[in-house]
């Protein structure tokens, strides 16, 4: 990402190291910005900033509950309990297979 790229509407933060996963959140919202502990995540949020989560960097996803922003939370299918543990801080919990999907055709 460049410093001279177009502001996206709301900022988004993204919490994910894997470097296939950046690579395809990178190309459909070339404006993110990546990170890579909870602690910055909090600091970065605002009410208006879309915080992406990879349920796999998190050891507790209650952390998810301090963070004031819509957060989209994504992991394994077959982890349904960190799922619904993602779910229960209030974020939109979603299956990998399912946020890449939707992440593709901008219905995020």
């Amino acid at each position: 990402m460049s410093e001279d790229s177009t502001p996206a509407s709301n900022p988004i933060v993204v919490l994910s190291t894997d470097l296939m996963d950046r690579s395809k959140i990178s190309a459909a919202l070339p404006d993110a910005k990546f990170v890579r502990s909870t602690d910055k995540v909090v600091e970065m949020a605002t009410q208006d900033t879309l915080v992406i989560v990879d349920l796999g960097r998190l050891d507790d996803p209650s952390i998810l509950a301090t963070i004031d922003a819509r957060v989209i939370a994504f992991g394994s299918h077959v982890n349904e309990e960190q799922l619904a543990a993602a779910a229960a801080t209030g974020a939109e919990a979603l299956p990998r297979s399912l946020f890449f999907r939707r992440l593709e055709t901008g219905s995020l």
